[in-house]
């Protein structure tokens, strides 16, 4: 055989494959690890995505919470997995911050994953109690500046987003606020309504009861655009802090090496499911906003956000776990 036609011959081969390749999958169930609690946020973001996809895939995601040390063991685990896109990670902010907080993983915090698409971002909320004296956050600004240390917030403990949130804040500012962590939201917010710490650092869906029954104030919005869901509430930046901009999101991983042709068919059925009505509702109830991206889109804000909290942990001096 001539070796010029052997060779388009091989080409037109391996040009054809792919699709193919792309059709077949998925052949079977796929496993969607999320790295918190049954019945939390990423729980429940996980069920309803990968619920969704999965009809649309033919194939059951079988979601599993692998919960611990900051959602690390979940990503090992599927950063060890076989690159073949039955074993998928679904991640939250929280991945971005055990890169900046741990000083040893098993896995890469960037390179070690395929990234596939963000599913939602959210604001945290800054708060206060309805007697609050701060009835506005310029006022809290004003109040750290003219007497440093004497304003604290609670977080949900010592790393959390929520704290490393304050801290950047603090930073942005040029104000010293004292940070008061706890057991996670709830003992933040129990805190808070008790009136041992006047501010709380918070995702939408900790203490939004408690906005609309009255007990608790919004101050401000920590993203760079105001909340949907408490709309007349300013951001951070709008009350003086020009820039700040803290978000969380979840979105979905594979193992690095999983095939181009399996991240873009995830990612194509994710980009659909955001756009079903009860999907978004979903999320917005939970306090977010749905929000896809390109694979190459969501590697680049994970790598940013790895290195902005990287210099916070340094800069904050907060012990590396």
């Amino acid at each position: 055989m001539d070796r010029r036609l052997f060779l388009t011959m091989a080409a037109a081969g391996a040009d054809s494959s792919q699709p193919t390749w792309a059709q077949a999958y998925p052949e079977r169930s796929i496993r969607l690890l999320q790295g918190f609690a049954p019945g939390g946020n990423a729980d429940a973001i996980a069920r309803l995505v990968g619920g969704e996809i999965g009809k649309a895939l033919g194939q059951n995601f079988v979601v599993e919470a692998q919960a611990g040390a900051g959602g690390t063991i979940a990503a090992t685990t599927v950063a060890r997995a076989k690159p073949d896109g039955y074993t998928l990670l679904l991640a939250t902010g929280g991945h971005v911050v055990a890169g900046a907080l741990y000083n040893t993983l098993q896995y890469q915090t960037v390179s070690s994953f395929e990234m596939v698409s963000t599913i939602t971002e959210f604001n945290f909320l800054i708060v206060t109690s309805a007697n609050s004296k701060f009835r506005n956050f310029k006022e809290v600004l004003a109040a750290a500046k003219s007497a440093p240390g004497s304003v604290a917030y609670g977080s949900a403990g010592i790393g959390s987003t929520q704290h490393l949130a304050g801290e950047l804040l603090a930073k942005m500012a040029g104000i010293d606020m004292l940070h008061v962590p706890y057991r996670g939201d709830s003992g933040s917010l129990t805190a808070l309504l008790a009136g041992d710490v006047p501010l709380m650092i918070a995702p939408p869906a900790a203490v939004l009861s408690n906005i609309k029954a009255g007990k608790l104030v919004a101050l401000a919005a920590t993203g760079a655009q105001r909340w949907p869901g408490l709309p007349d509430v300013p951001t951070v930046s709008e009350q003086g802090v020009a820039g700040y901009d803290v978000r969380s999101w979840a979105g979905l991983m594979a193992p690095a090496g999983t095939p181009r042709a399996v991240v873009d068919r995830l990612n194509a059925e994710m980009l659909k499911t955001l756009q079903i009505p009860a999907v978004i509702k979903r999320l917005e109830e939970i306090g977010g906003e749905a929000r896809g991206s390109t694979p190459e889109e969501m590697k680049a804000m994970v790598a940013s956000q790895l290195s902005r909290w990287v210099q916070v942990v340094a800069d904050a001096k907060i012990p590396k776990q």
